[in-house]
């Protein structure tokens, strides 16, 4: 973790900030301030978002994302049309009064939960360091806009 973080250590543009002489600097506006030095808060956030970095963790979000979809939907539809055109199948007894279909619906419930911490594990281990990177990139470059 970093401690100069500017998400932590700048207030927001004329949130308090002193002027030196011991008043509140006016909170104008930054459109004057951002067309003298050229570049705007937007032109920077398009830079990045054009930029190869983010595109990286886009396609790497991209990748885990719409198959990891496309396999549940699959599932979810496949227990949903397995119990409407095959309830002979589905009340087939497993073990006691446990049948196909409770199993399924327990599988559903047990699928969700995996997909959501492979989900977290792909994000932590993939592309929080990177988009955690691009962000403070991102500040920093918007840092002097507002001043």
């Amino acid at each position: 973790m970093r401690l100069d973080d500017p998400w932590y250590d700048a207030l927001a543009s004329g949130w308090g900030e002193l002027d030196g002489t011991g008043g509140f600097v006016p909170a104008g506006p930054h459109g004057s301030v951002a067309s003298q030095r050229g570049h705007s808060a937007a032109d920077i956030y398009l830079e990045v978002q054009r930029s190869e970095a983010f595109q990286e963790v886009r396609r790497r979000y991209r990748r885990f994302v719409v198959p990891a979809t496309l396999a549940f939907l699959v599932w979810y539809l496949a227990y949903v049309v397995t119990a409407i055109t095959a309830p002979g199948l589905m009340a087939r007894p497993v073990a006691g009064a446990v049948n196909v279909a409770m199993v399924a619906g327990l599988g559903q419930f047990l699928t969700t939960f995996l997909l959501t911490g492979a989900y977290a594990r792909h994000a932590r281990l993939r592309r929080d360091r990177a988009a955690l990177d691009l962000r403070w990139d991102t500040q920093e470059m918007t840092r002097g806009i507002g001043r």
